[in-house]
This record gives C-alpha cells, sequence and structure tokens, in this order.
C-alpha cells in the first residue's frame, strides 16, 4: 500500500527453487522480522523500523498477504484460509518443522554474510512465532525471539505444548541453549492461542536460556490489557514510556543490541 512501506526497499531471494520479495531498511547486522497474521502490515512495519533504528539492518521477508495493507477481520481471514492449505506451513502438525523454515534459515546465512556482525537476529510473530526457534539450528541465529507463538494450533493438550519444531531440531536447540545462546519468549498472560504450556514446555527444554515475559491480561489487571490481548510488540501495543509492552519492546531491542552491535 502507498505509503505503508515508505523508507524500505523491495529486493528478491531465492532459495531452493522458490523466490519471495524481501523488504529491508537500515544498515547493520541483520535482524529478520517474520511478520504475523495477515501479513507486513503497517504496524509489523513499524516494528522493523524500531529495530532498523538501533543500528540495524531490518529484513522483511514477504510470506504471505499483501505488503502494507492494514489489518482487517476480512483480511486476516482471508490470509489465514491461504496459509492454512499451503504445504509451507505446518498448522497442526505435532512435532514438524515447517518447510518454509529452511527458506529463512538461508535467507538469515545470505544477510549475515551481506550485513555482517556476529550474527543475525530473528523475530517471529503470532502464526511465525516458532520459527525463530526452528531458525535458531543454525548458528547464524544469535538472538531468537519468540512473540506470542501460535503453531501448532492449539486445539489439544498435545498441541498446546507443541513448538512447532521436529526432534531433531529441538536436540540441536537445546545444544545451542547449553552452549549459551537465550531465546526471548513473549505473550500476554490470558492468550490462548499462545498457551502458557507452550511457554512451560519451552523452560523445560532450554532452562534458564529461555527468557520469558507474560504480561497479565486477568480481568481486572491494572494496565488495561484487553482480555483477548495477543500482539505484544504490534496490534497490541502501548507505546507510551513505562507501559508493561513498551517495557517488553524495549527488551526486545535491547536483547538484539546487545547481541548484534559490538
Amino acid at each position: 500500500m502507498p505509503g505503508e512501506l515508505d523508507g524500505f526497499t523491495r529486493t528478491s531471494f531465492t532459495a531452493e527453487g522458490r523466490t519471495k520479495a524481501v523488504y529491508r531498511t537500515g544498515s547493520g547486522p541483520a535482524i529478520v522480522v517474520i511478520s504475523e497474521l495477515p501479513g507486513i502490515t503497517p504496524e509489523v512495519a513499524d516494528f522493523a523500523r524500531k529495530a532498523a533504528a538501533i543500528g540495524c539492518t531490518a529484513v522483511m521477508p514477504h510470506l504471505f498477504g499483501t505488503p502494507g495493507k492494514p489489518i482487517s477481520a476480512g483480511y486476516t481471514l482471508e490470509s489465514l484460509t491461504r496459509v492454512c492449505i499451503s504445504r509451507e506451513f505446518s498448522v497442526f502438525a505435532l512435532g514438524r518443522t515447517s518447510p518454509v523454515i529452511s527458506w529463512l534459515r538461508a535467507l538469515a546465512a545470505h544477510e549475515h554474510r551481506q550485513c555482517g556482525g556476529p550474527g543475525v537476529g530473528v523475530v517471529g510473530m503470532c502464526f511465525t512465532g516458532g520459527f525463530a526457534l526452528g531458525m535458531m539450528v543454525d548458528d547464524t541465529v544469535v538472538a531468537p525471539v519468540l512473540s506470542q507463538p501460535s503453531l501448532p494450533f492449539p486445539v489439544s493438550a498435545a498441541r498446546k505444548r507443541d513448538l512447532g519444531i521436529s526432534a531433531s531440531d529441538l536436540r540441536r536447540v537445546q545444544e545451542r541453549a547449553a552452549a549459551g545462546t537465550c531465546v526471548l519468549g513473549l505473550r500476554f498472560s490470558g492468550d490462548t492461542f499462545s498457551p502458557p504450556e507452550r511457554f512451560d514446555h519451552l523452560r523445560e527444554a532450554l532452562g534458564e536460556r529461555f527468557i520469558a515475559i507474560e504480561l497479565d491480561s486477568s480481568p481486572g489487571n491494572p494496565h488495561g490489557h484487553k482480555a483477548k490481548a495477543h500482539s505484544v510488540l504490534t496490534g497490541d501495543l502501548d507505546d507510551r514510556p513505562g507501559t508493561p509492552t513498551r517495557n517488553a519492546l524495549d527488551t526486545v531491542l535491547t536483547f538484539f543490541a546487545d547481541r548484534l552491535l559490538p
């Protein structure tokens, strides 16, 4: 949409026979920003600008939706329908890494070669929240952030705990955590799409290397968070200094800066 992606340069990246558009802004070590449903909304682009402002290159791959289009109920439903039938995403399968993560790993390696620095940061959101964990299989990813990870869809007790990656990938993630790589996770306490059982599993698997930020959205919470608050860094962000979501945003940016910038 005109104006919504001002300041971004549109490029493309090809790996494994698949070419996708990529939107970039800033300079310095790369942070791959993987959009939530329905796509690269103005709010996702705003987060990418904040990531670039710390001295990094924000890289937004276009995986679904219409880049720059504002969110709406109809648009979200349309994107959800498309991704549910796509073979690139594992929306219900247990213990499976979504095929698109392989393409994203290749993108991260490419951006590391192009942008330099000690490695690459990654943030996934909602539908793509767990993708940052799957990308951590590669040493290139040194700052993975999982914002309200929602896959596989939590429609059963087993799926609420599942991390959306294969057993072999999880073992590799655990090896990297044991060697010192931390994982940052964010969710609202009442978010049923990103259930507490998933964070419990991450604590069990990664121990103190999993840093959890869980914002109070219980009834009558003192911060005014909606009962159905979901998108910590975008749609439900209150950007005023001192608010819990602004503090969470600042923690994410500091997490990136500490690991990517000299």
